[in-house]
């Protein structure tokens, strides 16, 4: 198992009282995945498609040529926020229900300002 499939396990909400250094590292992995606008933008496709997603139809969209999509695809998978399928020659990709559910509770901020505090306003 690869560490950024564990970060989707093991990551802790940025919110939280104070992270391990483990579960640090395993956010940061996370975000790390997402940390490119190609894989970003993928994520998005993926999530507005009602279904597996083609590869070869990824290839126009992101405007990436059919290696530099598998490469990203490839990063997805190994961060566990992505699952393939193969069918024939193509691969078919789709989120991770989980993965999503884990990305949202972890990017999840609320109540970590305080409304009084002004920073410099």
């Amino acid at each position: 198992m690869s560490t950024t499939m564990e970060a989707v396990a093991c990551c802790a909400p940025l919110g939280a009282r104070a992270l391990s250094v483990e579960e640090a590292e395993a956010t940061a992995e996370l975000f790390k995945a997402l940390g490119d606008p190609a894989r970003v933008r993928a994520v998005n496709l993926l999530a507005t498609s009602g279904g597996p997603v083609c590869i070869c139809n990824l290839i126009e969209p992101l405007g990436l040529a059919q290696p530099t999509v598998s490469h990203h695809m490839k990063k997805l998978l190994d961060a566990g926020l992505v699952e393939r399928e193969q069918r024939g020659k193509w691969a078919y990709f789709s989120l991770k229900r989980d993965a999503v559910e884990k990305l949202a509770a972890v990017a999840d901020l609320k109540g970590g300002v305080p409304a009084d505090v002004d920073h410099g306003r």
